[in-house]
């Protein structure tokens, strides 16, 4: 079940969070009815996060072999690009 507290429970029911978020599950926090954010456990957030650094660490390595770089418009553009090709199939 989808776990969805007020943010003020961070303070007065820390424990309760820390247990829900120990098992695995994410606790959804709203600030004045709206989302506000997400607690997650250090494991599911490594989840989450350790394929992207990964990348980022092949990113830097193959950065310092090669002297190219790109300008934001380039990267962009060629992202963009990318996408519309996608959305046309």
């Amino acid at each position: 079940m989808i776990q969805i507290r007020p943010v003020s429970d961070l303070r007065n029911r820390f424990t309760e969070i820390e247990d829900t978020v120990k098992k695995g599950q994410p606790v959804y926090l709203t600030k004045n009815g709206y989302g506000s954010m997400v607690v997650l456990s250090l494991e599911q957030y490594a989840a989450l996060t350790d394929e992207v650094e990964v990348k980022l660490d092949e990113a830097d390595r193959a950065a310092e072999l090669n002297d190219v770089r790109y300008t934001e418009e380039q990267v962009f553009g060629r992202v963009r690009g990318r996408i519309h090709e996608r959305n046309a199939l």
